[in-house]
């Protein structure tokens, strides 16, 4: 594309000359943060300030973040939802503490889960390291919902030139509150100071060549009605950021905040577009129509090392918009085409990372390629159809051609389908699904096609349940090809009861390749390599600080002659006595159903209920786990989503016996449907799977 592209990744390379030196033993990643606690107290004091002043409109103490000894208040972003900025060119340990402070008594919740954070809590302040440059997202166990409390922290690479007011050539916004909206023009370079926050929108309207950077913010809350959808009108000073019939615009760095009920950037006809680094958050009460970026035709868009909270779909492809009328529906839009997204973090409250067409529009899609992407929260539920990592829903009256997408190396976290593909008319070819690594859990749903689709392939997709070979085909739609990946992992660890401080041992399984590198990541804070590693888990509180025993392990494995990497992951348990663990409110239930089942061997197991019903589980005699807070679903469809119960326990080889508790919603709970409970396990040797029914 003719513009500057910048790659700003999460490899650190400012560091490597440190991390060799402790490579043969420790991950890149480890290393990292070890160097970070061993470096950091050195640089006290000579790294310049991290932060820069927030006005007093969005400034809150609702969180104060430290680093490098220096203390902040967060911006109030949207919702309840909260966000630091600030620079960091090296290690550093990082400190969040909560104003309330049993804010965290529930765990902590640091994503992405491939860095393998595991903060440190004492009251109501927790502490973590960091390697460098990075974006997190930190909530609560299981609160990822648009009623959640979430607090995002990005760190930036500084930048390589010095912007001042004096700089040739440039729009200068400073540090401080701007109430007003920004127009862009033929040409324009528009810096946004660390700690400028412009209250407004950007419009980049037929205009060509600009370029807008720096790392303040863009906050909107606009007129819109916080009870209908007017989200979608395209015209000046109704999103975030608005293009029309642009070119050659890149945005390095900034963020983009919406606080009303419209779409976040919506870019319509305009191309040769990039987006490098830059933060869009979205949040409102309505919980709707807030998505992440919009194309209304258009595209040759890059979008590289940015991050997406929306409440609404992360990505949409329409070829227009003019309303919701049925004539208005039908009028044929615009192709968009050329799109690449890659490292980025995507999370929404509800609805899709992916959707593409609706009901009755027409327009072609084609050349949408993904990769090294971390999802780390789709919506639970379905608007007349289940939500999804990728949608592409024209059914019905839909009309068009969808060609070329293509997913590769995609980490999905707190998701709940992988694809929702239903198109009658004419035609949807070559997807391909490349790498789909589900980094803690199962998805909700079955993956369904239908309609004219074909070409489908899905190359090391799963694992466990609702993975490649449960794809529901339906109508028309051929069946996915399914090929076995050429670079696959597993491990295996030390059998018996798992207690705390008692050496593990874990050993990794590589298939297809040789000379491949393993990096380990142990859910409790610590990483190592190789292919067989040692390691000692100091408590039994799990990954999440939540009491559960229960600790997300990881193992990456890179083939150093292709570059190819792979993910497993499992629950493993560890405890000071052999309990189950739950907790939670109580169901209002009439139903009960008990089996027996027989546990294969001493150790600690995972048991994971999905269900879209008030239930509990529990295992013998031990204290039960709750279903969560019902999530109903949207646009008229009935019922609640599927949503995880989670239950570990330590358990002996042998009998033992399961309850299920839900609530009589059901009146035929023998019937199939989508409400019907699906219970999964997994243990020392046992792949996750299913148990119950």
């Amino acid at each position: 594309m003719p513009m500057t592209e910048r790659w700003r990744g999460s490899n650190f390379g400012v560091l490597l000359s440190l991390t060799r030196l402790l490579r043969g033993r420790w991950s890149p990643h480890a290393a990292l943060i070890f160097v970070g606690f061993a470096v950091v107290p050195l640089l006290h004091g000579l790294s310049p300030p991290p932060f820069a002043p927030l006005p007093p409109e969005v400034r809150s103490s609702h969180f104060r973040v430290s680093i490098h000894g220096r203390s902040s208040p967060v911006l109030h972003a949207a919702s309840n939802y909260y966000l630091l900025n600030f620079d960091i060119s090296s290690p550093a340990v990082v400190s969040v503490t909560a104003e309330d402070p049993h804010f965290w008594d529930r765990g902590v919740v640091v994503q992405p889960m491939r860095y393998g954070i595991r903060p440190i809590r004492r009251g109501a302040t927790i502490t973590f390291s960091i390697p460098g440059p990075i974006k997190l997202s930190l909530s609560r166990p299981g609160e990822h919902f648009a009623d959640s409390e979430m607090l995002f922290l990005f760190g930036n690479e500084p930048p390589p030139v010095h912007t001042t007011a004096q700089t040739p050539g440039i729009r200068y916004f400073g540090p401080g509150a701007h109430h007003e909206d920004i127009d862009a023009h033929d040409g324009d370079r528009i810096y946004l100071a660390p700690g400028a926050v412009i209250f407004g929108a950007l419009n980049i309207w037929q205009v060509k060549d600009v370029r807008v950077f720096g790392t303040g913010t863009i906050l909107y809350d606009g007129p819109q009605n916080p009870l209908d959808d007017e989200s979608w009108r395209h015209k000046r000073n109704w999103h975030c950021i608005v293009m029309d019939n642009a070119s050659n615009i890149e945005i390095d760095g900034i963020t983009c905040i919406t606080r009303s009920r419209t779409w976040q950037v919506q870019m319509k006809d305009s191309r040769h577009i990039g987006f490098f680094n830059v933060k869009v958050i979205g949040g409102n009460p309505s919980d709707a129509n807030q998505d992440g970026l919009d194309w209304l035709g258009g595209g040759d868009t890059t979008v590289k090392d940015s991050f997406f909270r929306a409440s609404d779909d992360v990505f949409a492809l329409q070829g227009n918009w003019e309303g919701y009328e049925p004539a208005l529906l039908r009028l044929p839009g615009h192709d968009v085409t050329d799109i690449t997204i890659e490292n980025t973090i995507a999370s929404t409250s509800i609805s899709n990372t992916i959707r593409v067409a609706w009901p009755q529009k027409t327009f072609n899609s084609a050349h949408f390629h993904m990769s090294d992407v971390d999802v780390i929260h789709t919506g639970f539920g379905g608007c007349k159809v289940p939500f999804a990592f990728f949608e592409l829903w024209a059914d019905p009256d839909g009309r068009g051609s969808h060609t070329d997408y293509r997913f590769r190396d995609i980490r999905l976290e707190d998701w709940y389908s992988l694809f929702q593909v239903r198109q009658p008319l004419p035609q949807v070819r070559d997807l391909s699904f490349d790498g789909m690594w589900t980094m803690d859990g199962p998805a909700m749903v079955d993956p369904v096609l239908a309609g004219d689709v074909r070409g489908v392939t899905l190359r090391a997709v799963g694992p466990g349940q609702r993975g490649a070979h449960a794809t529901v085909v339906e109508q028309t739609a051929a069946q996915p090809d399914v090929i076995a990946s050429a670079v696959d992992t597993s491990f295996t660890y030390t059998g018996g009861e798992l207690r705390v401080g008692r050496p593990i041992t874990f050993t990794a399984a590589a298939v297809g390749v040789q000379g491949s590198g393993f990096v380990w990541n142990f859910g409790d804070g610590a990483h190592a390599v190789g292919r067989s590693v040692r390691h000692t888990y100091a408590d039994s509180l799990g990954s999440d600080l939540d009491g559960s025993g229960r600790f997300r392990v990881a193992l990456q494995v890179t083939d150093s002659r292709g570059g190819e990497e792979a993910w497993s992951s499992q629950h493993l348990v560890v405890a000071a006595s052999r309990t189950a663990r739950g907790g939670g409110r109580p169901v209002q239930g009439s139903r009960v159903f008990t089996s027996e089942f027989l546990v294969p061997a001493d150790g600690g197991y995972t048991f994971t209920l999905l269900t879209s019903t008030g239930a509990s589980l529990a295992i013998d005699d031990a204290k039960p786990a709750f279903s969560p807070k019902p999530r109903p679903q949207v646009c008229g469809s009935p019922g609640n989503a599927v949503q995880p119960i989670r239950l570990s326990a330590v358990l002996k080889a042998g009998s033992h016996h399961i309850r299920v508790t839900r609530d009589d919603a059901l009146e035929n709970a023998d019937a199939p449907s989508p409400e019907r409970p699906l219970l999964l396990w997994e243990g020392p040797n046992l792949p996750i799977t299913r148990l119950l029914p």
